[in-house]
């Protein structure tokens, strides 16, 4: 729009913390008013992949894990971080399916982008739905990964949102356009 705020100019970055999971950085910023803000923080993430992956029965692959951060195991969406060199963002996303389920091949389409925090956060959140998956090959995951599978009909998907099962907001909104889109 002709009367939309303007992007803020970056006069310094600092970073605070740099580690592969946690990268913190401190901007000075300028606003098209004039005026500064000497302290804004900004966590640095690679993007981050999430699937809808669909069985040719209309089963929705989802999984289930603990996570620390809210001390629970719910229900998700496969998912994982786009973090190798020289792959892209679809192949990241079959990688991960194919490793944290054993479910592969289909027909993929990008389906939504997500800013997990536009304010606060530099990554976006790829969801791809794949159509016709199949069980290909047992889970292959990592040491620190503990993930069970679960297909579920498109009605026990709502039920699972709608009892507060998976709070994860990345995955909830990709499912419940899917579910409307249907």
């Amino acid at each position: 729009m002709h009367n939309d705020p303007k992007p803020w100019k970056t006069l310094e970055s600092i970073y605070l913390h740099r580690r592969p999971w946690l990268t913190m950085r401190q901007d000075r910023v300028q606003l098209a008013n004039g005026n500064t803000i000497d302290d804004f923080y900004v966590w640095e993430y690679p993007p981050w992949l999430n699937i809808i992956a669909l069985t040719p029965d209309e089963q929705i692959i989802l999984i289930r894990q603990y996570r620390h951060g809210i001390g629970k195991v719910l229900f998700e969406l496969p998912a994982g971080v786009h973090d190798r060199a020289g792959e892209s963002l679809l192949q990241g996303a079959q990688r991960e399916l194919l490793e944290e389920t054993g479910y592969g091949g289909g027909q993929w389409h990008e389906w939504m982008q997500l800013s997990p925090n536009p304010a606060l956060q530099n990554n976006v959140s790829y969801t791809f739905l794949a159509l016709g998956v199949q069980k290909i090959s047992s889970q292959r995951l990592d040491a620190t990964e503990e993930i069970t599978i679960h297909p579920v009909s498109p009605g026990e998907a709502r039920e699972i949102i709608e009892n507060g099962e998976m709070l994860q907001a990345l995955h909830v909104a990709p499912i419940m356009k899917y579910l409307l889109s249907r």
